[in-house]
């Protein structure tokens, strides 16, 4: 257990790494940047690794599994079947092939991103890379008003279940009123507590914050910058 712990704590990565690593997969494998090269189909697999390497170190196992079959199985389709199929079978394919192979990485670097690291993290590293606080605030007041909105949906969907009040039930007719107009109204509050509480921080002063978040780059760190530079210079290399 303890070596899995040292093991685990060699693959902690810097936000602004978490970052780059949504970056590249935004580009270069579902923008598809550098075509078809049999050396950018390596770098592709290459960075789609990454953060599900980095997933399954976090203790994300599942996610990882389900990330890895579902992208297994319908590349095995793309590359056996998808050549034989016609009409609406074919363009259900396509679609399902198009986000399991070009969407699903981008979706599994950012939730890397947003589920490994703090919004003390976050903020921490948006502020070591110059960004402006009017991009900073609305990011951080975005991170911490689903996770609530969601938590008073669910609040709101118990109350409601008690009183008989549901989907089929007698009283669907009173779904807007008890269950709609309440999350509008929840949804308001919390955005206007969350700003204030943004602004209580002292987001917005232009003295400079200070935090105890312990972020840095690392060897990790390093590694990932290095598969970074070789895919900029195998693109580079597939242009000429």
């Amino acid at each position: 257990m303890q070596n899995l712990k040292d093991k685990t704590r060699h693959f902690i990565v810097d936000p602004r790494t978490k970052f780059l690593i949504l970056l590249l997969n935004s580009i270069f494998v579902f923008g598809g940047a550098g075509g078809a090269h049999p050396l950018m189909l390596l770098i592709r697999h290459v960075l789609i690794a990454i953060p599900l390497l980095f997933l399954f170190f976090a203790g994300k196992r599942k996610s990882v599994f389900i990330a890895i079959s579902g992208y297994a199985f319908f590349y095995i389709i793309q590359v056996t079947y998808l050549g034989l199929t016609k009409g609406m079978l074919n363009y259900v394919l396509l679609f399902s092939i198009g986000f399991f192979i070009r969407i699903l990485p981008s979706v599994m670097a950012a939730y890397y991103l947003f589920s490994t690291t703090t919004v003390s993290e976050l903020v921490s590293a948006m502020e070591r890379m110059r960004l402006s606080n009017h991009l900073i605030i609305p990011i951080i007041v975005m991170l911490r008003f689903f996770p609530v909105v969601i938590e008073e949906a669910n609040a709101v969907s118990h109350a409601m279940r008690m009183r008989g009040i549901r989907f089929g039930g007698k009283h669907t007719s009173k779904l807007l009123e008890y269950r709609v107009i309440p999350m509008i109204t929840c949804s308001v509050k919390v955005g206007e507590e969350l700003s204030a509480s943004a602004l209580a921080r002292g987001f917005g002063s232009p003295i400079k914050r200070t935090n105890t978040c312990d972020i840095g780059f690392r060897r990790v760190d390093f590694f990932v910058l290095l598969i970074a530079v070789i895919t900029i210079i195998v693109y580079i290399m597939t242009m000429i």
